[in-house]
């Protein structure tokens, strides 16, 4: 045998869990399909994730089985199966059959017995079983050569279990495991058990007395008179329970592993059912030569306007009150400069429209056609990625209204740890059409670059697959959204913010390309002189970059103490230095050449290149989807991670600069915004007083937490107030909290327990949202944006208690990063109503710049105030802290 694994499937099990996992669907003919779709579904993620060289799915046969005989109430109350279910079983045999898989069922014995007798034969033969179920009594049949899949949510999520996992997660044997069912019971199978035993009980029993055997041995030793008393009372019961829920394993089945073997699936009449069943994305499975002889059942509504005056008749029919769904297509992936080769549209269902840009002139011609749609504020606008299609109309002077939806930013909202928001995923997690891979036309796996090659009618047909896309999502992704309470959060925040964003990218930040390139020289002078500072301390040369040499020169050459040892070698990171701290001259010279090479690199010779030659500007991307807690992050450069700690650090803003001298730069930021938030969320008294009374809120935590009068708190006192302030808002550890101060684990914990028992309020907020949470799965901020926590039912203490950490501060960082997003939209629409010259070009966590005209500076300061500080109302006062001048660096 070649591919010596084998998959296993309990048919019978896995259609049900489909059926039950997604909403009914049904063909034209009128034929339910969802549990089939599922199925398959299933299959070919098990086909793609393990590559078995043989495969069988097992079904329980109608009538009775041996456990019938034996007792006859077996099964019994069970409801009868759906009709919209059965039906389905027939279909699915038929889809197997056509992928040529093997399937088995036999009179009197049940799919487990047959996947049970067919696992423990390939085991013996010392193969690798896959059994994939949804019934967690296969887990009897693991062992060293056996694994259990269990699915969990929908059909794509499966829980394996090997011995290890059946150990770890019910600390038993898998023989222990059919014990547990004799214990137990099982009320789906009407199976009895011993009443009053449950999961608990049985593993502590199986635990201390290793079988059903061994309990009634030992029967005398049972703790609990009642627990004592039932086993007695219900022994026979016990045993009968165990035989009943015992998987077969010897059912008398010829087995022949030929048979098994995975063959090639019959293409041509699978394509033909999959059409009939409406599975449009398994026929992306199917050999393209098998499907270009059938292209004409396969080929998608759209039409190419390639003159002005059809692009002038659609553009004509369509009303105000339509859904404009529509998306440039790009030369590359940069959309402020990168070559634009078409635009596809629909504004109806059946049909869409594809004009392809032959040059820059043909675009000029075309273009403004459409213009009175995308200003109209009555036709809604829809797309995917919607920003860089704002890019794209700004470039061309094209304002736009009514930007409604946007199926990135909907995904982003439903589930904010998402990964991926491409349409091939949205396509998949919410339409059940799965294309392909990376080189189908269908989804946006394709370098982008690559579109260029491609010919007009398979562009259009691309670009309409898209928009049909996005249009089936956007009522199943708005259901959603309104049904977890965010339709305010979505239209009224989210998606206006996205042209907000799209101007500052568009706006961009001035550089002194001058200036930036005196500071590399300042900082190689600095690396020249620290490498031979470092020389002179070592004794000799060596590639300072290198761990390796590293390591040898500081625990070998000079004998200091080593922190730690990696695979590789000695581990010389950020944090082993910070431990070497003061042990030697030369680990403060080496931390501080560290510094300078990484801003050096990322900061001068890595911005270098990203300054537009035109406009002497960066035009960073504003980003609403990456960051879990819904803060905007910015790449291209990365704005957002310009060190301010450190005086060399600070000198990076000095190169941003105001766009001529008719412009200073004027920032303003918010003060402790999230230390607000919580005082707002914990409707804590003492940090509400605080904040109206304008007191000092680390020295007050200060007083508080070292329990001395506030006149008598040191600037050691309130630094450390501070750390455990800010601390606090992101559910900072007795370990974090020690290793940031550089004190023992007892000390921060002594701050950290002062803190609480003087801010109970708080506490009693960070005890309510974990448990909140543990129960709901999600945190929401004030505005309702949910986070998931699936963390927090970890049995991992680590990963659980980052959930719980997370739990904490979700709901406040993300209720700050809400309130700036407002702060932003209103500044966004005041300028604009004014008519005013000043452009907001940057948001940096809680700060905002303005790049704002000389003659406007009064004006626009007060209208940044006044807008920022009433961006919401808190039980505490939002204020603000303001600068300006003609440099980042001279605002800060």
């Amino acid at each position: 045998m070649d591919n010596k694994r084998v998959v296993l499937i309990d048919g019978n099990s896995l259609l049900h869990r489909a059926y039950h996992a997604l909403p009914p669907l049904k063909n034209k003919d009128g034929l339910y399909t969802n549990g089939v779709y599922g199925f398959m579904t299933m299959i070919y993620k098990i086909l793609d994730d393990y590559e078995p060289g043989y495969i069988s799915v097992a079904f329980d046969r109608k009538g009775p089985t041996f456990r019938h005989k034996e007792y006859t109430d077996y099964k019994a109350g069970r409801k009868k199966t759906p009709d919209d279910l059965g039906m389905q079983f027939p279909i699915l045999k038929d889809v197997l059959d056509k992928m040529n898989i093997h399937r088995v069922e036999i009179d009197g014995y049940e799919a487990d017995d047959i996947v049970g007798t067919l696992a423990k034969h390939c085991s013996n033969e010392n193969m690798d079983v896959i059994v994939v179920t949804g019934d967690k009594d296969y887990l009897q049949l693991v062992d060293e050569n056996i694994k259990v899949l269990i699915t969990k949510k929908g059909m794509t999520n499966l829980e394996t279990y090997d011995e290890k996992a059946m150990l770890d997660r019910y600390e038993l044997t898998a023989a222990q495991f059919i014990d547990l069912k004799g214990l137990m019971g099982d009320k789906s199978d009407n199976i009895p058990g011993v009443p009053g035993v449950g999961e608990k009980t049985g593993i502590k029993l199986l635990k201390e007395y290793d079988s059903i055997e061994g309990i009634y041995n030992n029967i005398e030793n049972v703790s609990g008179k009642k627990l004592k008393e039932r086993l007695i009372e219900n022994k026979s019961q016990a045993f009968m329970s165990r035989r009943l829920g015992e998987i077969v394993i010897n059912v008398p089945l010829e087995i022949n592993l030929e048979e098994l073997k995975k063959e090639k699936p019959n293409e041509a009449d699978l394509l033909k059912l999959y059409s009939e069943l409406e599975f449009k994305s398994f026929i992306g499975k199917i050999d393209e030569k098998v499907i270009e002889e059938a292209k004409e059942s396969l080929q998608m509504d759209i039409n190419i306007l390639a003159y002005k005056e059809n692009l002038q008749k659609e553009v004509n029919n369509i009303n105000e009150g339509n859904d404009f769904i529509f998306k440039f297509v790009i030369g590359g992936t940069d959309s402020l400069t990168d070559d634009i080769l078409g635009l596809a549209f629909k504004y109806r269902e059946k049909d869409s429209f594809y004009i392809s840009f032959k040059n820059e002139e043909d675009l000029r011609d075309k273009l403004p056609l459409l213009k009175d749609i995308f200003i109209n504020p009555n036709i809604s606008k829809s797309s995917h990625d919607i920003k860089e299609d704002i890019l794209i109309l700004f470039r061309y002077g094209i304002d736009i209204y009514n930007i409604s939806f946007d199926t990135v930013i909907a995904q982003y909202l439903i589930e904010a740890s998402q990964k991926d928001y491409s349409l091939k995923n949205l396509a998949s997690e919410y339409l059940n059409i799965h294309i392909k891979n990376s080189d189908d036309l269908l989804g946006t796996g394709r370098k982008k670059k690559s579109l260029i090659d491609i010919s007009e009618n398979d562009l259009s047909e691309f670009m309409a697959s898209k928009l049909n896309i996005i249009y089936k999502a956007k009522k199943i992704l708005m259901d959603k959204i309104i049904e977890y309470d965010m339709k305010e959060l979505y239209e009224n925040i989210e998606m206006p913010l996205v042209k907000v964003l799209a101007d500052m990218q568009f706006q961009g930040f001035k550089v002194d390309i001058n200036q930036l390139k005196e500071l590399g020289n300042e900082f190689d002078d600095k690396i020249n002189n620290l490498t031979e500072t470092i020389y002179d301390y070592s004794g000799e040369e060596f590639n300072i970059n290198s761990p390796k040499q590293m390591g040898y020169i500081l625990f070998e050459k000079l004998e200091l103490p080593v922190i730690k040892k990696t695979k590789t070698g000695y581990s010389t990171n950020a944090e082993v230095l910070d431990k070497l701290h003061g042990k030697h001259p030369i680990i403060e010279k080496i931390l501080e050449y560290r510094q300078i090479v990484k801003l050096k690199s990322t900061y001068v010779d890595g911005l270098i290149p990203l300054i537009n030659k035109k406009t002497n500007k960066v035009h960073s991307s504003f980003n609403q989807t990456i960051t879990t807690t819904g803060r905007i992050s910015s790449t291209n450069p990365n704005l957002q991670n310009i060190p301010i700690k450190t005086e060399e650090g600070r000198k990076i803003r000095k190169v941003f600069v105001a766009d001529n001298e008719e412009h200073k730069l004027v920032d303003a930021d918010y003060s402790q915004i999230e230390l607000r938030v919580l005082a707002h969320i914990s409707n804590e008294s003492k940090l509400i007083d605080a904040f109206e009374n304008k007191e000092d809120i680390h020295t007050k935590t200060a007083s508080e937490v070292f329990e001395v009068e506030k006149d008598d708190v040191t600037s050691i006192m309130r630094s450390r107030a501070k750390a455990v302030n800010f601390g606090i808002v992101y559910g900072i550890s007795d370990y974090g909290l020690s290793r940031d101060l550089n004190i023992s684990r007892k000390e921060a914990k002594k701050y950290i327990d002062n803190y609480l028992k003087n801010y109970n309020k708080v506490k009693e907020y960070m005890d309510d949202i974990v448990k909140e949470a543990k129960g709901n799965g999600y945190v929401k901020t004030l505005l309702n944006r949910r986070r998931f926590i699936p963390e927090l039912q970890s049995r991992n203490f680590n990963v659980r208690s980052f959930g719980e950490r997370t739990a904490m501060n979700t709901p406040i960082q993300g209720s700050a990063a809400d309130i700036i997003k407002i702060a932003m939209l209103n500044v966004y629409r005041e300028l604009k109503n004014r008519n005013l010259k000043s452009k907001l070009i940057l948001q940096v966590h809680d700060e905002l710049i303005i790049e704002t005209y000389k003659d406007e500076l009064e004006e626009v300061k007060s209208l940044l105030k006044d807008l920022m500080e009433n961006a919401v109302e808190l039980k505490v006062p939002l204020t603000v802290d303001m600068q300006e001048g003609d440099s980042w660096y001279e605002t800060k």
